[in-house]
């Protein structure tokens, strides 16, 4: 089936992965959509983020008339791609942390995981280190506060320094880590940001490319872009409007959710 291709986040983290998208598929239409009247997920009951995240994306889906939809949020697609493959007739494209090429990069075996309190204790997190990283010692660190400093970030304000600063301290705890998997769409658009919060190098690993590759493998006949991009929201606003249009789509529309 002909269509755009549909990035599905809470908010703007899942623009981290329209460049990598853009360069595998330059001519490819896109929309984006995103929960925004929610956010943000990764502190929110597992049982209401199933049944929401559901509901958003049959909406934007049937809104968009997608190829395929790739849901550019880790916390939607640790606990929602199981019931969002059971409902939708398009492909679905899910994101997962970096966990197994972070464990291939390590020298030392210690790699830190800085994503949001939802996804660092979520049973699926849990197997991925098992079966990708089970000789690696894992720092997991909850860094939900990092997702309002992105949001921030996007809609032309400057995020706290003190605040990245004070979320990430855990992981210089130890000095031998050497490798943090950003497990969270929206953290690798602070990354130069977190690099300086850093007090030595480390290597950030992320999963918006893995993304892309697989979403040439899944969208078969992606409808052509001309223009702007589309994007689609729950709660439209200006600061969301300014991080749209830096990335290429249009003014965002709003979405309505049965």
């Amino acid at each position: 089936m002909s269509g755009p291709i549909l990035i599905f986040d809470s908010g703007v983290g899942g623009l981290s992965v329209v460049p990598p998208l853009r360069h595998r598929l330059p001519d490819a239409a896109l929309v984006y959509a995103c929960d925004n009247a929610m956010l943000p997920y990764g502190t929110r009951p597992d049982d209401w983020l199933v049944t929401r995240i559901l509901a958003v994306c049959e909406a934007a889906v049937a809104a968009s008339g997608c190829c395929a939809l790739v849901v550019a949020c880790n916390t939607a697609s640790t606990l929602a791609l199981d019931t969002l493959r059971a409902h939708l007739t398009v492909p679905v494209v899910g994101t997962v942390p970096a966990i197994k090429p972070a464990a291939a990069m390590s020298v030392s075996r210690h790699i830190g995981l800085l994503a949001t309190s939802a996804t660092v204790a979520r049973p699926y997190t849990d197997r991925l280190i098992e079966t990708f990283a089970a000789d690696c010692r894992v720092t997991r660190v909850a860094a939900d506060p990092l997702v309002h400093e992105t949001e921030r970030l996007l809609a032309g304000d400057e995020p706290d320094p003190s605040i990245i600063e004070a979320v990430t301290a855990p992981l210089w705890q130890e000095s031998d880590l050497d490798t943090v998997v950003l497990g969270c769409t929206h953290f690798p658009l602070l990354g130069e940001r977190l690099a300086a919060a850093f007090p030595r190098p480390v290597r950030l690993v992320d999963s918006s490319d893995a993304i892309a590759r697989r979403t040439v493998q899944v969208a078969r006949d992606p409808a052509p872009r001309a223009g702007p991009d589309r994007s689609l929201a729950t709660s439209p606003d200006a600061g969301l409007s300014r991080a749209l249009a830096g990335f290429g789509f249009d003014e965002p529309q709003l979405l309505i959710v049965s």
